[in-house]
């Protein structure tokens, strides 16, 4: 690589395309920010899901973004397929008890969201970001290139690029965003460090196809399935309706040689069915929090400043949340309408929501697959039903795990500096349920407005007014903005309601 690949200065840098990097491009891009965004994988591995729930407000932000029916079209497991977590004794056995419309998984509008949510591979999801940061020409994506060290300054970031070819190149940029995980130099660069525990069962995700799965009536349908009491317990899901199916087995210690895939599989499914095993990938849950999440000109974005464990669903999505509220912020601040000040509200606002994000996943850990178990499960007669019975009701733990709309729109920001309270009573925190307030700091209550719009249709990208008359279409007084502010100040009404991001 040379450094005429590389543009020798930008306003902002993204390390690391992944989806928190990609989330922030969009956002800045869309609103004509200039951004470099260097990840080094070439190719996305459809075979190693990893994420899988795109939760209901990050659906929301790929609907401001144009992407939400663009990600519904290319999800290979379409939302109207299943809804449900069904707990089982195994996937030819009985069920135990399910969670209807798991994960914001339903299939009429409801009042409360403009968006369900969706299922959908991580690299699906990564494959429609990077093709909508790419048509937006203020981004520029560096593919097969990786930041190796950043120097943080009052005034300016520098960073080296190095190429496949292991040529490096220099990039000045008033801003960095660390978006390059765990392993990557941003969170070093800054003095930060994590803090925080690991699961205590190590786990084993495997993709694999079964034509038994595929020829066989399952003793249920769901969008995930939890197998209890068989030899191995763990979860497992379709990933597409064309006979490819994940599955993460929990309690595999692949060190000691515990890992023979097929046979994991099958010993979950409780029955010797056919398997070819397509990947396979050892993890350990992580729960860990970085002491502070920028630097001078560096900001951490997702998994650089947070890892939360996979239960619920939050991890993926909690990254794109720090994406949209740190990219809107540097757009202020870049455009001159807002001052510098603004980007200390970035850290108070974000790091309490994964602070809080992280311990209800992290309670979780203990009521994992292998924590329920019991003899004669899947008997057929009187002493099996009521075993199944208890264990339905002991289950019920599960519930906000799968149910946690509190968590993923009920989040404010009480201490921001941004954020000033009206002084009226606020709804209290909770994981399962959601009460829409529009008190400073939350996010906008949602409505459908006559004809069947959203009124977050009606919000520009910058700030709008909203009258709120009981007579009135609620969405009449939303004042889009323009799309490029025409003097220093805040673009759109000028009387304001922000609770977007």
């Amino acid at each position: 690589m040379t450094e005429a690949h590389v543009p020798p200065r930008v306003p902002v840098l993204v390390a690391g395309g992944g989806p928190s990097g990609l989330a922030a491009a969009i956002e800045l891009g869309r609103r004509g920010i200039e951004v470099l965004v260097v990840e080094p994988r070439t190719a996305l591995d459809p075979l190693r899901p990893r994420a899988k729930t795109t939760s209901v407000r990050t659906m929301e932000h790929l609907r401001r973004w144009g992407l939400a029916d663009r990600l519904r079209a290319a999800a290979p497991l379409p939302v109207s397929w299943a809804q449900d977590v069904v707990f089982c004794t195994g996937l030819f056995g009985h069920e135990i008890t399910r969670f209807p419309e798991a994960f914001g998984l339903w299939t009429r509008p409801r009042e409360i969201a403009a968006e369900a949510g969706q299922q959908a591979p991580q690299s699906e999801v990564e494959r429609l970001l990077r093709e909508a940061a790419a048509e937006l020409p203020a981004v520029t994506l560096l593919l097969g290139s990786r930041v190796t060290a950043v120097t943080d300054g009052p005034d300016e970031v520098r960073a080296v690029v190095e190429g496949r070819d292991g040529g490096t190149a220099e990039v000045t940029a008033e801003y960095l965003l660390g978006c390059d995980g765990s392993a990557g130099v941003s969170r070093r660069a800054i003095g930060a460090r994590y803090e925080g525990s690991s699961g205590a069962l190590p786990n084993l995700s495997v993709t694999f196809r079964s034509r038994a799965l595929e020829e066989r009536p399952l003793c249920a349908h769901g969008v995930h399935h939890w197998v209890i009491g068989t030899e191995r317990g763990g979860l497992m899901g379709r990933l597409d309706l064309d006979g490819t199916w994940w599955a993460i087995v929990q309690g595999v210690d692949t060190v000691a040689g515990d890992a023979d895939a097929a046979a994991l599989v099958r010993a979950m499914v409780g029955d010797d069915i056919d398997v070819e095993v397509l990947a396979t990938d050892p993890w350990q849950a992580r729960m860990l929090l970085v002491d502070r999440y920028r630097g001078e000109r560096v900001f951490l974005v997702g998994d650089a400043a947070h890892l939360n464990p996979p239960w619920g669903g939050h991890g993926f999505n909690t990254c794109v949340g720090d994406a949209v509220n740190v990219g809107w912020k540097l757009a202020a601040v870049l455009q001159g309408w807002a001052p510098a000040g603004l980007l200390d509200s970035y850290e108070p606002e974000r790091r309490p929501v994964a602070r809080r994000t992280i311990d209800a996943a992290g309670s979780q850990e203990a009521f994992l697959a292998p924590a329920f178990t019991g003899r004669d499960l899947d008997d057929d007669g009187p002493t099996g039903v009521e075993l199944r019975a208890a264990l339905a009701e002991a289950l019920q733990v599960k519930d906000p795990e799968f149910h946690s709309l509190g968590l993923v729109l009920g989040y404010d920001y009480p201490d921001s500096p941004v954020v000033v309270p009206d002084g009226r009573p606020v709804p209290g925190p909770a994981l399962a349920t959601f009460t829409p307030s529009a008190h400073p700091g939350a996010r906008l209550p949602h409505a459908w407005l006559a004809g069947g719009d959203s009124l977050f249709d009606r919000l520009g990208d910058g700030f709008t007014l909203l009258r709120l008359d009981p007579a009135a279409d609620p969405g009449a007084g939303a004042a889009p903005p323009p799309a490029r502010p025409r003097r220093r100040g805040p673009p759109g009404a000028s009387g304001v309601r922000r609770s977007r991001c």
